[in-house]
């Protein structure tokens, strides 16, 4: 019998990720890519993440959600990789549904994956006792956004964790699991309150919201790859320097936001990966603790922090502003592969006489040859800048690139040749379309 060949794939997913420490403005990008996807999928994470999408004047916010929702002609997808909070997806609903238009019908638009893990309450609270105990005992939290995610995925490695197909079929099964596993948070944290009962009703509820909505992940995604040609999007939650591998360990989150969390988050093969789009905010910012090399505790970073209106969308907490780092995108681009990269908020930067971009990290006056894995070399790292001239004039009403100013087309120049990768999209602004498309 002769060898039949595979096929080369025939839809390929488009990828977006988060290239420095999450807060890059990923929903816009992803808003504009899922204007013409049919299918828009989440693989990771779960509502630790926050997106702001501005559709005819209203501001949305998603956590669980793929920000594609809104997109009434595309299915949204939540895949095996992502932890879910039910109370948190229904909230979450309700709330976007009274703001406009956009979310109406979004339950016959969502299929969520069979084998995605929940997130129970007592995961939230054990959440919060764990960065308690943190704080008295080192004087250090990881700063997260207490909503369960680390625990349910450290349930998920225990193997002790409960999937939304355990929820789904027979209830009385899931129930005997449950009490279990609250029994075991319950010996881990005597001082845990949880009401056991009270959240098995809460959760049988829910089970009947959530049984249409659920589906074989594997064979779903199977039939979008090799089905009729159709546009799929992958949209990244946090980012790359938050990945639970290769990011600034231990201030990261629990799961895999860098390239390769598509393919385990939803079961695609690595082949069926096309385009991965990298979002690099034109500054950098961070949301609580952890080394920070070209951090800005002065002027220049709260003139960023205002103009930029750095505040978290999960926890509202001020995040801290520096200088663009590239030696940290240049990682994240060794780790993902990006085909290009979208720029976010550059009009933030309109006011600066200059602008410095750091290219280099020396440790005791030796040049780091790569980003360090060690975060204590990290906390010690003195970053080499290359300053560039400022622009010091409005950037908003920008809608194509020769408009830019000379010198914002020399930042962008910069940036391109210092990782290589060419940048396809600039964002100059909070709509939709204020980001100027270069090719």
């Amino acid at each position: 019998m002769g060898l039949v060949f595979r096929p080369e794939p025939r839809n390929k997913v488009t990828v977006v990720l988060g290239a420095q420490w999450g807060d890059e403005g990923k929903g816009k990008v992803v808003d504009l890519l899922a204007l013409d996807a049919d299918l828009v999928c989440r693989c990771q994470g779960g509502n630790n993440a926050g997106h702001t999408v501005v559709v005819d004047s209203v501001e949305y916010d998603f956590h669980l959600l793929p920000s594609g929702v809104l997109n009434k002609k595309a299915v949204s997808f939540i895949g095996n990789g992502v932890v879910i909070h039910l109370p948190g997806l229904f909230e979450e609903a309700e709330k976007n549904l009274q703001k406009g238009e956009g979310l109406q019908g979004w339950e016959k638009r969502l299929k969520i994956s069979d084998r995605a893990h929940i997130v129970f309450n007592f995961h939230q609270a054990v959440d919060g006792i764990q960065e308690q105990q943190r704080q008295l005992q080192a004087g250090k939290n990881l700063g997260t956004t207490k909503k369960g995610i680390g625990p349910a995925y450290s349930s998920k490695a225990a193997r002790n964790g409960l999937r939304v197909c355990d929820l789904v079929s027979d209830f009385t099964v899931f129930e005997e699991k449950f009490r279990v596993l609250a029994g075991h948070f319950l010996t881990m944290y005597p001082n845990l309150s949880v009401d056991i009962d009270n959240e098995l009703q809460q959760l049988k509820v829910y089970a009947e919201r959530l049984r249409p909505l659920v589906t074989d992940g594997v064979y779903f995604m199977h039939k979008a790859l090799t089905g009729p040609s159709k546009k799929i999007l992958v949209e990244g939650a946090n980012a790359a320097l938050l990945d639970i591998d290769f990011g600034t360990y231990p201030f990261v989150t629990s799961s895999n936001c860098t390239a390769g969390g598509v393919c385990t988050g939803l079961g695609v093969p690595p082949s069926y990966v096309g385009r991965v789009y990298g979002v690099v905010k034109a500054y950098t910012t961070r949301v609580g603790v952890g080394a920070f090399p070209t951090e800005q505790d002065n002027e220049v970073g709260n003139l960023l922090q205002s103009r930029g209106r750095e505040f978290g969308v999960t926890t509202g907490r001020r995040r801290r502003c520096g200088w663009l780092d590239l030696i940290l995108v240049r990682y994240a681009h060794m780790v993902n592969g990006f085909t290009a990269i979208a720029l976010t908020k550059l009009d933030i930067l309109d006011t600066l006489p200059e602008i410095k971009v750091g290219v280099s990290y020396t440790v005791d006056d030796e040049p780091l040859p790569s980003f360090p894995a060690n975060m204590d070399v990290l906390m010690r790292v003195s970053v080499k800048y290359e300053t560039l001239p400022g622009w010091r004039c409005s950037t908003e009403d920008v809608r194509c690139f020769e408009e830019l100013p000379s010198q914002a087309q020399s930042y962008i120049r910069f940036i391109e040749d210092f990782l290589q990768v060419p940048v396809k999209w600039v964002g100059v602004g909070k709509s939709r379309e204020s980001m100027i498309k270069l090719f």
